[in-house]
């Protein structure tokens, strides 16, 4: 065979494995129309290459089964939805005013993100990183039982190993400890940073760990989930991860503004839930034993209505989006946002747009700093686009803004993971608790204003006025908004 037969043979070899992907990518992967053809054309374009980006950014994750619940398992938990699905509805007329008048959101969580509600919360709000982490510790020191505990990012730094050696010190204790984190959220940890809380009885899992620590082939869908389980009775949700820079103590940054939540009630079961599944996918167990696992008993301590709402790439909906946009189509007054990453879809700049177009006031507080220089010139593309319907955007002056969260009418709010971007929406696997309560919403809706203060306005004229580079800046990132 000459050299010549034999390239043509390579190429046509090339070029069927690149119709076999595409065929994939069109016919057997219900995903975005814009998404598929951009995969199409890297596949064609770029055929060996292309192949090997496809491996790492643009497989999809199985949907079906993903946790691997048994038979049982999955009749148990759709069992609970149903019973909750048919109480709504039978008990429409009784319910308190805001569950009766947010049953449509209440049941659109229940069906997509099998997210029960419960009623009997007790909530407390961190903005603060440094009275955050006082209070996990105290809880941490006090644990009797098991603490299980997960977070995006966690920092080899002073916070990092203060972390690491509580929870040392709860093992030796005889504590079941339980750490979980993301290797890509986590990269600098060392390989022996947790050797010894393992070599005492804690148990150490890592979300979709690399090959040799060198190549990952998950590295587009990440566990952003930042969550902690105590004893089964005081649980931890929001944007705060482990590191020094939480604590504003990185001078690139400032002071480091987010919003965390401590809750005590049976929303604390439905965070052990979320955090064994993770558990147990990280881990590769064969089976979830639920008895090793303490859960909420107590009493009612509290009378905040939750539901704990969790998304992910293995998802046939993207969970949270949704959430967000029917807060703010439902809305009758104002939908104030605080997120460090404002790079929205066209459904979700819909949604914005139309509550604009009612007259709702939409407020936008995003960070004055970038943490990603594409990021920031992005959030101001999309938001300086809603300036022109009426939206009012901030710009955080005082430090890095990381919070985010949604308060509508103040009488609805959301606190959780979730930035309001491409690959929180689809790619990554996130969490946010729901609250039905005017007193927290109006905590919310009280720091955003505290935030203002410390925060300027991008106003019209402001924005007309930047530069052509900025402009050209803009157009950049826009671009590339849907991998951001």
């Amino acid at each position: 065979m000459g050299i010549g037969n034999l390239i043509t043979l390579v190429v046509s070899f090339i070029m069927v494995i690149n119709i076999i992907l595409c065929a994939g990518v069109l016919f057997f992967e219900r995903r975005d129309i814009g998404y598929t053809w951009a995969w199409i054309m890297v596949l064609f374009f770029i055929p060996i290459l292309g192949f090997f980006i496809y491996i790492f950014f643009g497989r999809k994750l199985k949907q079906k089964n993903f946790y691997r619940l048994t038979k049982e398992e999955r009749r148990f938990l759709q069992s609970a939805v149903d019973q909750q699905l048919c109480a709504l509805e039978n008990e429409r007329s009784t319910l308190p005013f805001l569950l009766n008048k947010y049953a449509s959101l209440i049941r659109m969580n229940l069906i997509s993100s099998s997210a029960l509600l419960s009623r009997d919360n007790q909530i407390q709000i961190f903005n603060d990183g440094k009275q955050k982490f006082i209070s996990l510790f105290e809880d941490i020191k006090a644990a009797k039982k098991e603490i299980n505990i997960q977070y995006y990012v966690i920092q080899p730094d002073a916070l990092g190993r203060k972390l690491r050696d509580e929870l040392i010190k709860k093992a030796k204790e005889g504590v079941k400890v339980r750490l979980l984190y993301d290797e890509i959220g986590s990269k600098r940890i060392p390989p022996d940073f947790f050797e010894e809380l393992s070599s005492v009885g804690g148990e150490v899992e890592i979300f979709f760990p690399s090959l040799f620590r060198l190549v990952n082939f998950r590295i587009n869908n990440r566990n952003h989930r930042k969550l902690c389980v105590i004893d089964g009775k005081v649980a931890y949700l929001g944007g705060f991860n482990v590191g020094n820079e939480y604590l504003g103590l990185n001078k690139e940054f400032g002071y480091w503004r987010d919003t965390h939540l401590r809750i005590r009630g049976d929303a604390v079961n439905d965070i052990q839930s979320r955090f064994i599944l993770d558990w147990h996918q990280a881990g590769n167990h064969q089976n979830i034993n639920y008895d090793d696992f303490s859960f909420y008993k107590e009493k009612q301590t509290g009378s905040s209505p939750v539901q704990i709402v969790s998304s992910g790439p293995n998802s046939y909906t993207e969970h949270l989006k949704n959430m967000y946009m029917k807060l703010i189509l439902n809305a009758k007054h104002s939908v104030y946002i605080q997120t460090p990453y404002f790079i929205p879809d066209p459904s979700f700049m819909d949604a914005c747009k139309i509550a604009l177009l009612s007259g709702i006031d939409l407020r936008i507080m995003i960070p004055s700093k970038p943490d990603h220089p594409f990021v920031y010139w992005a959030n101001l593309a999309y938001t300086g686009e809603l300036l022109d319907y009426g939206a009012k955007v901030l710009l955080y002056e005082k430090g890095f803004l990381h919070a985010k969260t949604i308060v509508v009418d103040e009488q609805v709010g959301s606190v959780g993971t979730m930035n309001i971007d491409a690959r929180s929406f689809r790619l990554n696997f996130e969490v946010n608790a729901v609250i039905y309560d005017e007193q927290i919403a109006k905590q919310l809706y009280k720091t955003f204003h505290e935030d203002s203060q410390v925060s300027s306005e991008l106003t019209p004229k402001r924005y007309r006025d930047r530069t052509i580079l900025t402009k050209m800046k803009e157009g950049i990132s826009r671009l590339l908004s849907p991998i951001l």
